[in-house]
């Protein structure tokens, strides 16, 4: 697949599947031996990455991602995208808070054979819990 091919699958993995909770396209997507890169624990295959956005948009029915920006080279896309969501529903074993959230997040994507193969992603978790207020914010 060319650069653009794999920012458009991308693109429409965002939309599909965090912003409508549409997972359908998972499997044709990611690769079998595909590994999402987490500091907590690595998530394998399109099962892992649906239940890894199944268990946000449980916590954010109203989840929305947009994407800020992407550039691509070779077989890699480098991207950056905002979530905003409401805090409505149970995450990580935080009760909801109703809190309105805006987080960031930074993702370099492999592709290979056609396939999404391999993610690594920065995510400002604490920026998420401050906003939850269960962790007091810097000064």
């Amino acid at each position: 697949m060319s650069a653009e091919e794999n920012k458009a699958t991308i693109r429409r993995w965002v939309e599909e599947a965090w912003n409508t909770g549409n997972f359908a396209s998972a499997d044709g997507m990611y690769g079998k031996n595909y590994i999402f890169h987490d500091p907590d624990r690595p998530l394998h295959g399109p099962e892992g990455i649906s239940q890894f956005v199944t268990m946000f948009r449980a916590g954010f029915p109203d989840l929305h991602l947009t994407i800020e920006d992407m550039i691509a080279e070779g077989d890699k896309v480098a991207w950056r995208f905002t979530a905003r969501g409401t805090h409505k529903g149970e995450l990580m074993g935080i009760p909801p808070t109703g809190k309105q959230v805006t987080v960031t997040a930074m993702v370099c994507s492999r592709f290979a054979g056609g396939k999404w193969e391999e993610d690594w992603s920065n995510f400002d978790a604490l920026g998420m819990l401050q906003q939850f207020g269960v962790i007091p914010g810097m000064g």
